[in-house]
């Protein structure tokens, strides 16, 4: 992992064991996690342009991660918890102490739920297996997340909001924009919001073979490819719905199944894990 190297992926220097910790030591991120800044309450808040930046940022390093190393290798818990910035606010991924490599063409031996609520896709859930993917289910929730200023999954009351649900809804009415954060105050290129909002629910879509991979969300955001145009009254989007919340309450209802415990890197990620790696 140490000889990982991208500008948007935290730079691993070394580790070391402590009275039976194992502590993983990263290039100092000034500016810390994304999620901490999404969702303070200080002025100003990340503009959408800085915004959109760090989505890219994450995206090149996830497609490096996934197509541009010797080995491919699966992070497994992509949120903005996991996210930090440097002093530009450049958005570099890290806390790859859940991370799995596997060669070009392998399948991965992977069996272990592993990750964090609300980012697992659906068949991850099912089976255990990490696929490239199931990391880019993750992403998915993480675009949302950037744009929206909320939690793929959020306690209101007595109810649960599902993100990819109230973004659809907004779709539905004509106005997916409207789904952005409100503390963006409607300052953002529109046509990068639209595309940021139904990239990330193809990314988030219940059904793998559905799912573009990390290459093409790269042409999609660079411009370089146009992402197919869908009624939001389709019957396809309905299966976003169903399927993405089956999922959540799933595993949301035998919390006996899982293990929580808090991976620690710069920030403090409280992941939802099985025993083992």
């Amino acid at each position: 992992m140490g000889r990982l190297r991208h500008r948007n992926l935290v730079q691993l220097r070394g580790y070391c064991r402590r009275k039976g910790e194992f502590i993983l030591v990263y290039d100092y991120m000034p500016n810390g996690s994304l999620d901490k800044l999404l969702y303070s309450n200080t002025e100003p808040n990340l503009n959408w342009f800085q915004r959109f930046g760090i989505i890219r940022g994450i995206a090149a390093g996830l497609l490096y991660l996934h197509d541009g190393w010797e080995q491919v290798v699966l992070h497994r818990d992509i949120k903005p918890g996991n996210v930090l910035l440097d002093a530009e606010l450049n958005g570099r991924l890290g806390d790859f102490g859940l991370a799995k490599l596997y060669d070009h063409g392998s399948n991965p031996q992977t069996t272990k739920l592993v990750g964090t609520i609300g980012y697992l896709a659906p068949e991850f859930i099912r089976t255990g297996k990490a696929t490239t993917s199931t990391d880019v289910f993750a992403f998915g929730a993480f675009m949302l997340e950037v744009a929206c200023g909320k939690r793929p999954i959020e306690q209101q009351g007595y109810g649960v909001v599902y993100l990819v649900e109230w973004i659809i809804n907004w779709w539905k009415r004509g106005a997916i924009i409207d789904a952005s954060d409100p503390r963006l105050e409607g300052i953002y290129a529109e046509e990068q919001m639209e595309l940021v909002l139904k990239l990330g629910l193809f990314c988030s879509h219940p059904n793998p073979a559905a799912r573009p991979n990390m290459r093409q969300v790269m042409q999609y955001l660079d411009g370089d490819a146009t992402l197919s145009d869908i009624s939001p009254d389709s019957s396809s989007i309905d299966v976003f719905i169903t399927g993405n919340e089956a999922s959540s309450t799933s595993i949301m209802s035998f919390p006996s199944l899982f293990e929580s415990r808090s991976v620690q890197t710069m920030s403090t990620c409280h992941s939802v894990l099985t025993e083992g790696c």
